[in-house]
């Protein structure tokens, strides 16, 4: 008996087999070819900063409009507290700050659903307000010499829907400002800060125009070289001091609101910003921006630039302080970096 016979493979079997392995094959490769591809074009669409402006004007005005109207109300606020800062200053949180977080996130984000947006609220409840309606055309584009585009990947716009919280709280509402700031590649573009107990506001991008009102406020004389604002919530001592150490008679104002002050820079109320603590980056990127434009300068307390991407390296929190003025600031820098 033989047990040793050939075994003959159906060839019909076997091309059956492989065409099916082949085409699966091809399938998926298809599939996540195309993935990549949608991916990548999402990553590469160039978009109109001027169309983004449009809308950050829009956002920044229609969260004020949310801030203004809680306030007004003359009910109570909701505060909670989101823990303190480094210097033990209670970090407040209101209902105006959500519902102008809400529409402001909600506006750009609709609109520009491939572009990172980073605010300083979240909204755990996922409560969505209604996206306001802009002109991709705004009046604020007369004003611009030159159009530009960028990849939506290149691009990160940080808001702040209510800066100043605490005197939002105690009814020190020159200070409130709404904000927002488009970074391209890590470098602040376009700065929008809208006040809006005063219904105004100022916006710039760096190398082709800025608001008419931002043009006024910037006519006043040149301030004087020892005019200094500094945190009215996060300073103590410490800050005048070392403002002191360097100018005996330097004239130091302290004011809440991070937008608030970079508008007292450029509107030469004040010669120079100093905060020598922690700060977020959606405090300062619009007025980074702003100051930019009128061809002023932010560093770090350590004369180090300041990045506003939102790469895994990029963080939120600068850590070394901040240091703005419109003149001068290389000879700020040298003598505080001292």
């Amino acid at each position: 008996m033989n047990f040793g016979g050939t075994i003959r493979p159906n060839n019909k079997a076997v091309a059956i087999f492989l065409v099916s392995v082949a085409t699966l094959y091809l399938i998926y490769t298809w599939r996540n070819s195309a993935a990549l591809a949608k991916e990548s074009a999402f990553g590469s669409e160039k978009v109109s900063i001027g169309e983004i402006l449009c809308a950050a004007i829009a956002a920044a005005e229609a969260g004020g409009r949310e801030v203004k109207a809680v306030r007004e109300k003359g009910t109570e606020l909701n505060e909670k507290s989101k823990g303190k800062t480094k210097e033990g200053v209670k970090d407040v949180l209101t209902d105006g700050d959500m519902r102008s977080h809400q529409v402001m996130y909600s506006t750009l984000t609709s609109y520009f659903p491939h572009i990172k947006v980073i605010s300083e609220e979240h909204d755990e409840n996922n409560i969505s307000m209604e996206p306001v309606n802009f002109n991709k055309k705004c009046p604020a584009l007369e004003q611009i010499s030159k159009l530009e585009w960028a990849p939506n990947d290149s691009i990160t716009i940080w808001i702040d829907p209510l800066d100043a919280t605490k005197e939002y709280t105690e009814n020190l509402l020159e200070y409130v400002t709404t904000m927002v700031c488009i970074a391209v590649k890590g470098e602040p573009v376009v700065g929008v800060i809208h006040k809006p107990f005063e219904k105004k506001t100022y916006w710039a991008w760096v190398g082709q125009g800025m608001a008419e009102e931002l043009l006024e406020i910037n006519k006043a004389p040149e301030a004087d070289n020892e005019s200094f604002i500094i945190s009215l919530s996060h300073t103590g001592d410490a800050v005048e001091n070392r403002i002191k150490s360097k100018f005996p008679n330097a004239k130091v104002e302290k004011a809440g609101g991070a937008g608030y002050k970079s508008l007292q820079i450029a509107s030469r109320h004040n010669a120079a910003y100093v905060h020598m603590t922690h700060i977020k980056k959606w405090d300062v990127c619009a007025g980074h921006a702003i100051l930019k434009a009128l061809g002023g300068r932010v560093t770090t307390m350590k004369n180090e630039p300041i990045k506003y991407g939102s790469g895994a390296n990029d963080q939120v929190l600068i850590k070394d302080g901040l240091l703005a003025s419109l003149h001068n600031g290389d000879f700020y820098s040298k003598l505080f970096k001292e």
